[in-house]
């Protein structure tokens, strides 16, 4: 990734997926909604992303535990990724709050799961700094 050289912009911003099950599904960055079970959302080029917390809510009354990875592009998911979370317990009703920043570039990938059948919802909140070369 080059370094900022141009003008660009600094936003703060939300990203979300709605009733995540067992498939890995990644978070989108431009402001819609991630279609559960797609993983192919990167970060775009020439912008940096810096995670400031990940909410996961439990929607089905029944205990569940969630992962989150990052995805550098180097393989497929789940596979030789970074473990951000790894079986996370999330109770029945519940909510978790993951406070700690991530800072993902071009081509990075966040992908959340949790390990069995359930209605999890998630919700990230992110500063979005692009640059124009």
């Amino acid at each position: 990734m080059a370094y900022p050289t141009g003008s660009g912009s600094e936003i703060l911003a939300r990203t979300t997926i709605h009733a995540l099950s067992s498939s890995w599904t990644s978070f989108r960055w431009d402001g819609s909604m991630a279609t559960t079970g797609t993983s192919s959302y990167t970060v775009p080029a020439l912008h940096i992303i810096t995670v400031l917390n990940i909410i996961a809510c439990e929607q089905a009354g029944a205990a569940e535990t969630i992962n989150v990875i990052l995805n550098d592009g180097g393989s497929a998911t789940g596979n030789g990724n970074l473990w951000i979370l790894e079986q996370a317990p999330l109770g029945a009703y519940q909510t978790f709050v993951f406070s700690d920043k991530l800072v993902l570039i071009g081509g990075d990938k966040l992908e959340v799961n949790c390990d069995s059948t359930s209605n999890v919802d998630f919700v990230c909140n992110y500063i979005d700094q692009n640059w124009i070369d």
